[in-house]
């Protein structure tokens, strides 16, 4: 019979040990500042394995034994991010910085220096890292923004991450976002136990950091030594302060790490000091970066600024001078990419550049060729910066030989034969033939099934993929003719998943005129404008046979976006798509020509809780249709609260704010009457 007081002995020991280590681990990865020598603490994690062998009952997921360990796996799993990971806008002058602040002051209504965080961008992998209750809970790699790839086991093996958060007042639900990067010194005694291997070095500490933590085998993962600076935040229960900079204390204190050379100045000037001052230091940091982010510090302006696309107004990311080489250009092809974009492409005598090869580089658009007076021939300067693709950066025009060629983008898709339009005020020139390109088929498929279109749960990217691959689908068409027996052909899809599938599918059939103009992926056309097309039309009979003049009396539909919809409806194959589609769905329509609903423009709202007859896309999309603004959490400036079951702390702010807040029948006397 077990001796419980030695249990509660052995007990008490194996938490004093957890804190022990959990404390040294901080002082050593994240202070840089060790208080006992190597041998001290591998004494006391040796006898912490010993605790936890006689006793696996008590073993935790936030233990320091946890580091590695977990078995190999077959696959990554998805993960969504519930607040986007986006990208930032590049800058790579003074000037465009000098744009930025005007346009951040513009939008602010200010002339007063804006607060500014200026964070070194460190040349790594982004990933996201989820807490609850102070315990690593998951993480995952950024991927498009929306979903990435779940890594949680190989992003334990990080010593620096905190498996337990220290000190208190951490919400109870807590995501952070950081970059994970290998030093300069760790990338080189990485290579050089590679080559004591006889195996290839890796090209850049950049790639070695990716490599790594895609590893199947966390176990590898552990080997490298990879290291994470901590940048922001994702989804957060609560507020944990008013400004950035204020913020990445709270972090730090908590036992995130990050990178020191992060500073908080005011106005542009002061940022471009610190540019300036990190450009001199880049080559004595111990670790590499291509850049600095300027970030605006007061989180209320950030929400007031909002985002653009992909990428978000308040930050900047304004990148180093990157190096150059010399080269020939042999010949230029457009090529086609997934979103329709053709781009001139150079096709290079094969020349070094910062530790690679690189035999083609970018030409960008028409614009910048004739800007640049590139022709094929000529001795060019190439250059390259990180894992973006090169770029022409100028001609030498005193070496060019007499037979140099002048090159045009073509008028028609050098994949499909489509008509290639360039919209107005645009530098891209894009196919027409979405629904039917094959270059852009990927794409199209992905982005008609996603949920803000056609809500086609199940169908992620490795599927498509494989559709596409095996014949099996070549437009959008197509989904709706497979079989489960079609989709058990697939790797990883037995029956059960198959027919989960098929279902989906099946279930998408019925719609809306607003889902599936956004669905067919026109050029320009995103959801607010596919909804205030349907609410101006009512059918696709009267979208379709509209002409440009006419077009631009929807409101927010301008001369390029009419442009854009009358070239990509008009296309033969498209319509042969679109056709076959109208064979295949059952589209809501509201009648020709239906202008119902009123002006809401000016107002902003913000959504909360669970609503019963609504989702939150249709309510956002209904209220931008109108004119009104959905952000994301509540202030002064909010004109309303749409709160569901369950609002949460939105409400109470609300409340305190004396913000009007409505519920779903106040929202519908919203919708068809206006503001009272």
């Amino acid at each position: 019979m077990a001796d419980r007081g030695s249990d509660q002995d052995d007990y008490r020991r194996l938490q004093d040990l957890r804190e022990q280590l959990h404390y040294h681990n901080y002082r050593y990865y994240v202070l840089d500042d060790p208080e006992i020598p190597d041998s001290e603490y591998d004494r006391l994690l040796r006898e912490l394995q010993e605790l936890e062998a006689r006793h696996p009952e008590w073993v935790t997921p936030d233990s320091p034994t946890q580091r590695v360990g977990s078995a190999p796996l077959d696959e990554f799993p998805e993960i969504r991010h519930a607040v986007p990971m986006l990208s930032l806008q590049n800058a790579f002058s003074d000037q465009e910085a000098y744009d930025f602040d005007r346009r951040v002051r513009d939008l602010l209504e200010t002339d007063e220096a804006v607060d500014y965080t200026v964070e070194p961008k460190l040349d790594g992998l982004a990933v996201s890292l989820i807490y609850e209750d102070g315990v690593l809970l998951r993480g995952g790699t950024r991927g498009d923004g929306y979903r990435g790839e779940e890594i949680t086991s190989n992003l334990r093996t990080i010593r620096q991450i905190p498996l337990r958060l220290r000190g208190s007042g951490w919400p109870s639900r807590l995501e952070v976002r950081g970059e994970v990067y290998m030093s300069k010194a760790g990338f080189q005694r990485l290579n050089e136990r590679r080559r004591e291997r006889g195996e290839a070095a890796f090209a850049n500490p950049r790639n070695a950091a990716a490599g790594s933590l895609r590893q199947l085998d966390p176990r590898i993962t552990a080997e490298r030594p990879l290291e994470i600076s901590i940048y922001g935040l994702g989804e957060v229960d609560g507020d944990i302060g008013e400004r950035h900079s204020e913020v990445l204390e709270r972090l730090r204190g908590w036992g995130f790490p990050m990178v020191r050379e992060v500073r908080a100045v005011r106005g542009i000037e002061a940022c471009l000091e610190a540019y300036r001052g990190l450009l001199d230091q880049r080559h004595d940091l111990a670790y590499e970066i291509d850049g600095v982010v300027y970030k605006v510090d007061r989180f209320d302006y950030q929400e007031e600024l909002g985002s653009i696309a992909r990428s978000p107004r308040w930050a900047l990311a304004h990148k180093f001078p990157a190096l150059e080489e010399l080269t020939r250009i042999r010949d230029i092809e457009p090529s086609v990419g997934r979103t329709g974009a053709v781009t001139p492409i150079a096709h290079l005598d094969p020349v070094e550049v910062a530790g690679a090869t690189v035999s083609r580089a970018s030409l960008h658009n028409q614009d910048e060729i004739d800007r640049k007076d590139v022709r094929i021939g000529d001795w060019v300067m190439v250059r390259r910066a990180g894992d973006v693709i090169p770029e022409v950066v100028k001609v030498v025009t005193d070496r060019r030989p007499p037979d140099a060629r002048p090159y045009r983008l073509p008028d028609t898709c050098p994949v499909c034969g489509s008509q290639v339009i360039r919209p107005e005020e645009e530098a891209i020139a894009r196919c027409t033939g979405g629904l039917s390109c094959p270059a852009q088929r990927l794409h199209t498929i992905l982005h008609f099934a996603s949920r803000r279109a056609m809500d086609i749960d199940g169908l992620g990217e490795k599927i498509a993929q494989q559709l596409i691959h095996r014949d099996l689908v070549h437009t959008p068409v197509d989904l709706y003719h497979l079989t489960v027996e079609d989709l058990q052909g697939l790797d990883r899809m037995a029956e059960k998943s198959a027919t989960n599938l098929v279902n989906a599918i099946d279930a998408s059939r019925d719609t809306t005129l607003a889902r599936f103009i956004y669905a067919l992926g026109i050029l320009l056309v995103g959801e607010a404008t596919a909804q205030g097309l349907a609410s101006h039309y009512g059918t696709l009979d009267a979208l379709v046979s509209a002409d440009e003049e006419e077009l631009q009396e929807v409101p927010d539909v301008g001369p390029a976006v009419a442009s854009s919809i009358v070239a990509f409806l008009r296309q033969p194959h498209n319509q042969e798509v679109i056709d076959g589609l109208r064979g295949e769905l059952r589209i809501e329509e509201s009648g020709q020509g239906s202008t119902e609903g009123p002006d809401l423009s000016g107002l902003r709202l913000v959504l909360t809780g669970t609503l019963e007859r609504w989702t939150r896309d249709e309510v956002r999309a209904a209220l931008e249709s109108r004119g009104a603004r959905v952000t994301g959490s509540v202030s002064a400036k909010t004109d309303y609260v749409v709160a569901g079951a369950d609002p949460g702390s939105k409400r109470d702010k609300a409340e305190s704010l004396g913000v009007r807040i409505l519920d779903e029948e106040g929202l519908e006397r919203l919708l068809h009457e206006g503001a009272a």
